[in-house]
């Protein structure tokens, strides 16, 4: 789709992107070097709520045959791949930190978090007074001690109805708050769009093979296809590129954080899934 509109509005302009390409080299700055190694990030998810707009650099494709025709150890002296590599890098983690702000919108706030600690110490105190007073009416029903086991008895039995009224107050709080209070939302793993866990397998397949799904997997997938050994390098001396399109370094990762972007839970890569709090598809 984006190919055809680059096409339709190059022969609205005459041809004037086409001859300006033609004029380009492979090294030129303005010429898209992710698109000449892959795909580039801005035609991934075109129409869709991340929509990137067009690329400011020059998508050729003359170039990117041109490029796709050296030989491998050729291609590796422009070290282009790094380009892309960097590029991918700034989109995903991007969508990392949309993710995580994400999964805290749909925690439990301060104040749900100490109601639910006060309820859970009133419960256990209650439980605590509801074993003892049990343990004093056998007593003194040995002694025969019968009226005063009775009005234990008693103390015992609100004691009981106390500490369910406060179990369904914290239930009640549950069903309110977090995750749950949210329609039991989750967060998916891959492109950070919000998922129910009441939604049908229609719904969830329109999500897995939408468009923005499919884009984020790809740039994920694409991006751990590059060796390891690349992630903590800077370009190697004497590569080409030149401009103001060179990388310097290449962090270990998206966000820094090498293969591991998921705060201990594993890398985003898949085609689907959702983060470790919640289950994945087929396990509702």
């Amino acid at each position: 789709m984006a190919a055809e509109q680059r096409k339709l509005l190059e022969q609205l302009m005459g041809g004037g992107i086409s001859s300006r390409s033609a004029q380009l080299s492979l090294t030129d700055p303005k010429v898209c070097r992710s698109y000449l190694v892959g795909t580039c990030p801005h035609d991934l998810f075109t129409n869709t709520k991340q929509d990137l707009g067009p690329c400011s650099r020059v998508h050729s494709e003359a170039l990117k045959a041109e490029y796709e025709a050296l030989p491998e150890q050729e291609k590796k002296k422009y070290g282009f791949d790094y380009d892309y590599m960097r590029d991918l890098q700034k989109y995903i983690d991007e969508c990392n930190r949309r993710i995580d702000a994400a999964q805290r919108r749909l925690e439990k706030t301060p104040d749900e978090i100490r109601q639910t600690n006060v309820l859970l110490k009133a419960i256990s105190d209650l439980g605590t007074t509801i074993a003892t007073g049990l343990l004093e009416v056998e007593i003194l029903g040995e002694l025969g001690e019968v009226g005063r086991a009775y009005d234990e008895l008693f103390r015992v039995r609100q004691a009981q109805a106390a500490k369910q009224e406060k179990e369904r107050e914290l239930k009640a709080l549950s069903d309110t708050s977090g995750p749950s209070g949210h329609q039991k939302l989750q967060v998916c793993d891959v492109c950070g769009a919000y998922l129910s866990r009441l939604d049908n397998d229609r719904r969830l397949a329109d999500h897995f093979f939408g468009k923005m799904h499919l884009g984020y997997a790809q740039m994920r997938k694409t991006y751990d296809a590059f060796p390891k050994e690349m992630r903590g390098r800077q370009r190697p001396m004497g590569m080409g590129g030149g401009g103001d399109d060179d990388m310097g370094g290449v962090p270990t990762g998206p966000g820094g954080r090498h293969d591991d972007w998921g705060r201990g839970r594993g890398p985003r890569s898949g085609g689907g899934g959702y983060r470790g709090r919640g289950p994945r598809r087929g396990g509702w």
